[in-house]
């Protein structure tokens, strides 16, 4: 007997939008909306923010306020610690580093992506300047870390009965 992927799937994990801007974090969360896909976002618009969630740290101190993304889409550009070094940090520490991490950022310099790559960075995606190019990459970005893949944590393991069966 086959189980379904679904038996076997728990609720779809968070996402953290790490953001500065407001009008880009608008747009992302409009999409991700639309998607029939029941996405918990969560926001934060600056990388020490974004640490301070990870770690649960400040005001983020209570787990409810701040649970464990299954998936992080990061700004590079971002005001104070930089999504660069967000990243790096993200990727260096074992409590961390199996979040996915998607850098989604204006910038096309090649150094920046070979640098995120270096860091291990699982995506990087620039923004489209064209509205129905970015709509297009946001619902490709959905399907895929949504859908497709399996995110760390988001798979439990078959019920007793299920694994009788086989």
């Amino acid at each position: 007997m086959m189980l379904s992927s679904a038996s076997l799937i728990q609720p779809i994990p968070s996402l953290l939008v790490v953001e500065d801007s407001n009008e880009d974090f608008e747009a992302l969360q409009r999409f991700l909306r639309r998607s029939p896909i029941a996405i918990t976002i969560q926001h934060c618009m600056t990388g020490d923010q974004a640490l301070a969630f990870l770690y649960r740290t400040g005001r983020y101190s209570d787990h409810e306020s701040a649970p464990r993304p299954g998936l992080i889409v990061l700004d590079l550009n971002l005001p104070g610690t930089d999504g660069r070094e967000v990243l790096r940090r993200i990727k260096q520490d074992d409590s961390l580093k199996t979040i996915p991490v998607v850098v989604f950022t204006t910038s096309n310099n090649p150094k920046d992506v070979e640098d995120c790559y270096q860091y291990g960075v699982n995506s990087y995606i620039v923004k489209p300047i064209n509205f129905a190019q970015l709509k297009r990459d946001i619902q490709i970005l959905i399907d895929y870390w949504f859908e497709v893949a399996t995110l760390p944590g988001s798979q439990k393991p078959p019920s007793p009965q299920a694994s009788d069966a086989q």
